[in-house]
């Protein structure tokens, strides 16, 4: 029985420009695992962490992220988070918004995957 998700990894295009994105755009820390074809990062100080690679297969003429959302929690303000992403250029999917589980800021990363951030309500 599956009871969770242990590691994700989104195909890119470019790994070189993802890899900026993530690190320079987002703030995520590369984990230094040697890997020619990806890069893994880990986030809020390693408790998250995901790859981006190479693609595995032929991804000519394919739309890339359409219906992807990878959620992080976050500690900080999330009105801290939207001004900082907004001052370095990140496409975000609109204001920040509210959702049963907590306030939520969507990104869209070089290749359409959504990059969601999750500051969870104080009652869950």
């Amino acid at each position: 029985m599956m009871r969770k998700l242990e590691f994700a990894s989104l195909q890119v295009r470019d790994l070189e420009v993802s890899k900026e994105f993530y690190t320079t755009k987002l703030g995520f820390e590369q984990a230094g695992i040697p890997n020619p074809q990806a890069c893994v990062f880990s986030y809020n100080k390693g408790e998250a962490s995901f790859a981006i690679r190479t693609p595995i297969s032929d991804l000519e003429g394919k739309e890339l992220g359409t219906g992807v959302s990878v959620w992080f929690a976050i500690d900080e303000e999330i009105e801290d988070l939207q001004a900082q992403l907004s001052a370095k250029s990140v496409t975000l999917l609109g204001p920040i918004q509210d959702t049963p589980f907590g306030k939520i800021l969507i990104a869209k990363d070089p290749d359409g995957y959504n990059i969601t951030f999750l500051k969870a309500a104080e009652s869950i």
